[in-house]
């Protein structure tokens, strides 16, 4: 087998030692090539000529790294404000991540039964249809209906170091119990405040001092002169007048969308 491949590359190199001597045009344009580029070209065609030489032209792949590696490998569940990234590829996770919306986490329930919970935060498209706020937030779930909110404290290893974030998940009842497998979690809900005035529940001490309080004013009143009394109303006009009203009607309205906003 050798003998043959050395003689079949022994006539390739008298067929191509023939083409030059040949008066045609390649005899022309190699001779018109500088002595570099002329051995360069002879040295091509002579390694392109054995079995399996176009191996040689392909370059080595091994060491790529396409954006979505980079960002893996320097990916951080929580930035600190004060993080600067100093090289290229922690700048584009840290902007990645500021992209990222952080109200309510998107989770992989797959491995509950091992008490295993995959986290990550919201991108815009799931911002924009809802995912993980008005549908469930496990990642193969479609379920709308009776939702909860948790609250988990989420431990994850981040590059070798232990770390917990403070998250909250909107579940179905389904996900719920899976996600309450190993251990229950707190449940946000919602409070609905009561539309009035505000009742204050005074104990039943303090109510005997004010009632015996007030009966003691009442009776010193009574002993003043009619001058005393109208410096005292006097008085007390300037002082209810920089007092708010307890009714605040307005701000309790603007409080209770923004609790239905947030939750």
């Amino acid at each position: 087998m050798e003998s043959k491949l050395k003689a079949w590359d022994t006539a390739e190199h008298s067929r191509h030692s023939l083409q030059l001597l040949q008066p045609n045009s390649t005899r022309i344009r190699l001779a018109s090539m500088a002595p570099y580029e002329l051995h360069k070209r002879l040295i091509n065609d002579y390694l392109l000529c054995q079995k399996g030489a176009t191996s040689l032209l392909q370059r080595d792949i091994s060491r790529d790294k396409t954006d979505y590696d980079v960002i893996r490998e320097n990916h951080r569940f929580l930035w600190d404000i004060d993080d600067h990234p100093d090289t290229w590829e922690a700048q584009l996770a840290k902007k990645y991540y500021d992209k990222l919306f952080k109200e309510y986490c998107i989770c992989d329930l797959s491995m509950y039964k091992a008490n295993k919970v995959a986290m990550r935060w919201r991108t815009e498209p799931e911002l924009v249809s809802g995912r993980g706020q008005f549908t469930c937030g496990e990642k193969r779930c479609d379920c709308r209906d009776a939702l909860k909110t948790w609250e988990v404290n989420f431990a994850y290893n981040e590059h070798g170091e232990k770390k917990n974030a403070l998250v909250k998940l909107r579940l179905c009842p389904d996900c719920s119990s899976k996600l309450n497998y190993g251990s229950k979690k707190r449940e946000v809900k919602r409070l609905h405040r009561k539309k009035g005035t505000k009742k204050q529940n005074v104990p039943s001490e303090k109510k005997g001092q004010a009632e015996t309080e007030l009966t003691q004013q009442s009776e010193e009143v009574s002993e003043t002169s009619p001058i005393e009394k109208q410096e005292q109303e006097a008085s007390n006009i300037w002082k209810d007048a920089g007092k708010p009203d307890e009714e605040k009607a307005r701000e309790d309205e603007f409080e209770e969308y923004l609790e239905d906003l947030f939750l």
